[in-house]
């Protein structure tokens, strides 16, 4: 059993009921000794569970919001609150407040992040029978998204239920998001700062079938999406730039040079010239702006070349392949160009992978 004397319990709440009095019970009982509790504007009704655990607990610290500020607000003001007056402290444990997370899972977590140093997220298991259809469905779809647009692999991105060491919450307290898409975001910073994080198999509980969940489906859904989606929408849009510049530039490369070269070479020099101006935008866009990676430009400029160098060549050769095994002649304009569209979306969507994963992809923290 590790000593737990340095790590906060971060608890915030919105309109609680007795679950929170259970909550805050259980982690006392399990060796927590420094709970930060945070009122996110309740209703007047519900202040007393806040005020009464106060008074009965010394090891409760309370921050009140006057009006509900969101989920992501209450996790960042505990944060600067911890960092501010626990200087000696490790980390955090973030802890939801309708009592779905069992105190023993909430050590385990603690104590692997002890271990390892890493950020340790508590997951639950969504093929269980009892688990809400709605709530397995959500997780399952969360998790196939973040591993196909992020390149995450995350069994439980919905998770509360997180330890975090000081030093990464350094850096979380700066991630954008006051409400649920914070949590998101928590994550993607793991992925763009290169933070470890491991995760902790922990009992899967709902109560009443979450009802009590401030959650709202369609308009925090969509919140979170549009964040894992930033990505490909960024890229599709740096990509559809680079060929609006390559497009550009054979055009202008062919006006400035018809008067000295003959018409073979002249096409030659446009297309290749055209292609390295806008592989060069497309690279320092993609670096920038689409994966705001922090590798160094000319480790990660390498491997850009190793990738769209000979996925050129694989284009122009699946291309011809697939006129030959089809047999289709060059006055079959329409469905060449078919081809060509559906051959280059698929490698468009391989090279999207590659370059988060490999390109682009944050060296791992120390």
């Amino acid at each position: 059993m590790k000593d737990l004397s340095k790590i906060s319990v971060v608890l915030p709440s919105l309109d609680p009921d007795e679950k929170l009095v259970a909550v805050i019970d259980g982690l006392l009982e399990y060796g927590f000794s420094d709970i930060i509790l945070v009122n996110d504007g309740s209703k007047p009704e519900n202040l007393h569970y806040f005020e009464d655990a106060a008074a009965q607990h010394p090891e409760i610290h309370l921050l009140h919001h006057e009006v509900n500020k969101g989920k992501g607000a209450a996790l960042k003001n505990a944060f600067r609150w911890f960092l501010a007056n626990r200087p000696e402290g490790y980390g955090v444990v973030t802890v939801d407040g309708d009592n779905q997370h069992h105190p023993a899972d909430t050590r385990a977590c603690c104590e692997h992040m002890l271990e390892t140093g890493h950020v340790i997220l508590g997951c639950r298991d969504f093929n269980q029978e009892d688990v809400p259809a709605r709530s397995s469905f959500g997780n399952k779809t969360t998790s196939m998204i973040f591993k196909i647009f992020v390149g995450m692999t995350i069994s439980d991105t919905q998770t509360g239920l997180r330890a975090i060491p000081r030093n990464v919450l350094e850096t979380l307290v700066d991630v954008y998001g006051d409400r649920f898409e914070y949590e998101t975001n928590m994550l993607l910073a793991f992925k763009t700062n290169g933070i470890d994080f491991d995760e902790v198999k922990i009992r899967t509980v709902y109560i009443e079938e979450n009802k009590s969940s401030h959650f709202r489906v369609i308009h925090d859904s969509w919140r979170i999406y549009k964040l894992i989606l930033a990505h490909f929408f960024r890229y599709t849009a740096s990509s559809i730039a680079s060929f609006v510049v390559d497009s550009g530039m054979v055009y202008l490369l062919t006006v400035a040079l018809r008067g000295f070269l003959q018409d073979p070479l002249l096409g030659s020099i446009a297309t290749v010239g055209a292609r390295a101006v806008s592989s060069i935008l497309n690279f320092f866009m993609n670096k920038k702006l689409v994966f705001q990676s922090k590798v160094s430009t000319g480790k990660a400029m390498v491997r850009y070349y190793a990738l769209a160098i000979p996925q050129l060549v694989v284009q122009s050769l699946l291309n011809q392949a697939v006129y030959t095994l089809f047999s289709i002649g060059s006055d079959q304009a329409a469905l060449r160009t078919l081809i060509h569209i559906v051959i280059m979306t698929i490698l468009f969507i391989v090279s999207f992978t590659i370059q988060q994963r490999w390109v682009f992809a944050p060296q791992k923290s120390k």
